[in-house]
């Protein structure tokens, strides 16, 4: 198999900050426009239209497995696995891992068929063949389904609340648009930076997507842009570079006679695919060659012929946060502009957060008032491919190297992203529902984390949040009952207001196969999809298939057996429809209202309450009271929505 980069020796961040210092960046006065999306306000709410990723794709380098066929492997008793093929970024899957299979696979690619998981190269030895190739591969830790995989929908799901009404376009907000495919939306001398986004899988926002083949819009590009004029320098932006070496050189060449700074994204990370740090080394002189600091490892510095280069990492968080903290301010001071005023808040941590790899960590952290007013500070980490992480974060917290762990009471100093940032007025988590979206509308400045009924309702227990919307079964108030994910714990709450929703099956336009209810889904060859483990919509189904079983007398275990799909499972109330529509299934769990917007056919199972409930320790919050009064005056939403009512 092929090479990979190794970083062998991190640099400590003191010195990447003395390496970049080092670096010229100075330019002859001249005028700079204005970006038009920055620093304007959005009128309307912005929905997310596509899954972000629209595919299953590998959160790091490694070998995609079946997660079964490692079980019980470990460094004395490794499982050995056939070598199959390879994956990388960008390109479709030509393999397909049977079982005792495996094949090797790029961080960012996509998950070829038969692989749930992926193990990390670090944890496996490649055994060779007669030939002197690999063609088997050592397994020296035991993985479990979904283990170093972001699946489709987990960043963003179609349907999701991305921005609301009086959101400021900030350089968080323009990388959220760009991931959505969102296209439309000053002064002294400056230095000019240019920007070079590398990678074969990326696609620039308003271009033709095609997820199947593992692409994803180019969020970096404007991203990176915003900083770069936030910071006071002109932001030049070149073609889009995919992976191939002879381009690459071209526009990085091209853009180091034309501007002071070069600043390229992506390939700069332990992959087989990635050549940029080659072109540095081959055209100009590499500096510096990966960073003690997550996230950001991978980073690069150095100089292409008269100009500096950088080198940041692929993912938008880990870019914009390195970017932020050791380029932002090398451009400043080319820029003869004054440090920022101070932008940091402090607080106290409202959870434990648990950390251990021996690097400086930059962690994304949001705010919130607790019930008194005081700060509390939590961890927003969906992990650095992540782009919804851009706005749910309000800044960073700096922890030692180390430090193993910050415990939930201990005070912590963010450093905003910017001197304007505030917490929200009102911090809601649980159930994605259309309604909800439309209510917050109402709500001045609210953050509302779509993150499913059970952890919603886990986090409220654990005093995060203010509030967590749950859906669950008629005649139950999961907060009144023990909460499953808390041992049998009461979870303390207020109920704040509720209303109803019809619930069933999404089928094709027409209903071609003449679905009636769940007897065909248990005995059908039907292809179903169905709603996350943590998705109020998805215990209600498991429940009523638990009826079905009484009523035939047999098993739980049994009926959900019986139907082909009842563990491929999506995020978002949207999702299970837009896999029926795009053909991948022939049914899916959701709501009436979906089917109406997307113009699906609909089986109708019953009708399920969603409920708001509040810490109680926090209802007379502004932004909580504002909500309950949405909510008692929301007769209009619930009328416009197919299937809702009180």
């Amino acid at each position: 198999m092929s090479d990979r980069k190794e970083f062998r020796d991190l640099a400590e961040p003191g010195e990447a900050h003395e390496a970049i210092a080092s670096l010229d960046l100075a330019s002859d006065p001249e005028t700079v426009p204005l970006r038009e999306a920055r620093g304007r306000v959005l009128a309307e709410r912005v929905d997310a239209d596509l899954d972000v990723p629209g595919f299953d794709r590998a959160s790091m380098d490694g070998y995609a497995v079946r997660a079964r066929d490692t079980f019980g492997a470990d460094e004395a008793d490794p499982e050995t696995l056939e070598l199959v093929g390879a994956v990388h970024a960008g390109a479709e899957p030509d393999v397909t891992v049977e079982p005792g299979t495996c094949a090797e696979i790029s961080t960012g690619a996509v998950l070829p068929d038969g692989a749930d998981a992926v193990v990390m190269v670090e944890r496996t030895t490649e055994v060779a063949g007669h030939d002197g190739d690999a063609d088997a591969v050592e397994v020296r830790t035991s993985v479990a389904p979904g283990d170093h995989v972001m699946f489709a929908g987990a960043d963003i799901a179609a349907g999701d609340r991305a921005l609301g009404p009086g959101t400021e376009v900030t350089p968080r907000e323009i990388g959220l648009l760009s991931a959505l495919g969102v296209d439309e939306v000053p002064v002294r001398g400056t230095p000019t930076v240019g920007i070079v986004s590398t990678g074969d899988e990326l696609v620039r926002p308003g271009g033709e997507l095609h997820s199947e083949r593992g692409q994803i819009y180019d969020v970096n590009s404007y991203t990176i842009a915003a900083g770069v004029e936030e910071a006071g320098g002109e932001a030049r932006l070149y073609p889009h570079a995919g992976d191939d070496y002879d381009e690459m050189e071209r526009l990085l060449v091209e853009a180091s006679q034309e501007c002071d700074l070069v600043l390229s994204s992506g390939s700069t990370s332990a992959s087989a695919v990635d050549v940029i740090y080659r072109v540095i080394e081959e055209r100009g002189e590499l500096l510096l060659h990966g960073v003690s600091v997550k996230p950001g490892k991978p980073m690069l510095v150095g100089r292409v012929g008269d100009s500096a280069y950088v080198g940041l990492p692929g993912y938008p968080v880990s870019a914009l946060t390195i970017f932020r903290t050791f380029v932002a301010p090398a451009v400043r001071e080319a820029a003869g502009k004054p440090e920022p005023r101070t932008a940091t808040a402090t607080g106290r941590m409202a959870v434990e957060e648990r950390y251990s790899e021996g690097r400086m960590r930059l962690m994304p952290a949001g705010l919130v008032h607790d019930g008194d007013g005081e700060t509390l500070v939590y961890p927003v980490d969906k992990g650095s491919g992540a782009t919804t992480s851009l706005v749910e974060a309000d800044g960073v917290v700096v922890v030692d190297p180390d430090t193993e762990y910050l415990a939930a009471g201990e005070d912590v100093e963010v450093r905003l992203f910017s001197p304007d940032v505030r917490a929200p007025t009102l911090l809601a988590v649980g159930e994605d529902d259309p309604a909800l979206s439309r209510l917050l509308d109402r709500v001045d400045r609210p953050r509302y984390l779509p993150v499913g009924s059970r952890e919603g309702l886990r986090r409220l227990r654990d005093g995060v949040p203010d509030a967590a919307v749950v859906a669950d079964d008629p005649g139950r108030d999961p907060v009144a009952a023990p909460d499953p994910t808390a041992d049998d714990e009461p979870v303390p709450a207020e109920t704040l207001g509720e209303w109803t929703r019809e619930w069933g099956l999404i089928v094709p336009a027409g209903n071609p196969d003449d679905v009636t209810g769940l007897s065909d889904l248990v005995d059908r060859d039907l292809r179903f999809v169905n709603r996350d483990s943590d998705a109020g919509l998805r215990t209600t189904l498991a429940n009523a298939l638990a009826d079905l079983a009484d009523e035939r007398g047999t098993t739980r275990r049994e009926v959900t057996e019986a139907v082909d799909g009842f563990d491929r499972a999506v995020r978002a109330h949207e999702s299970p429809a837009r896999r029926v529509l795009a053909g991948d299934a022939d049914v899916g769990l959701g709501l009436r209202a979906t089917a109406e917007r997307l113009g699906t056919g609909f089986v109708p199972l019953g009708t399920q309450p969603v409920r708001i409930h509040v810490n109680p320790a926090r209802v007379d919050k502004p932004g909580v009271r504002r909500l309950r009064e949405a909510v008692a005056e929301g007769d209009d939403v619930f009328a416009a929505l197919a299937g809702y009512g009180r």
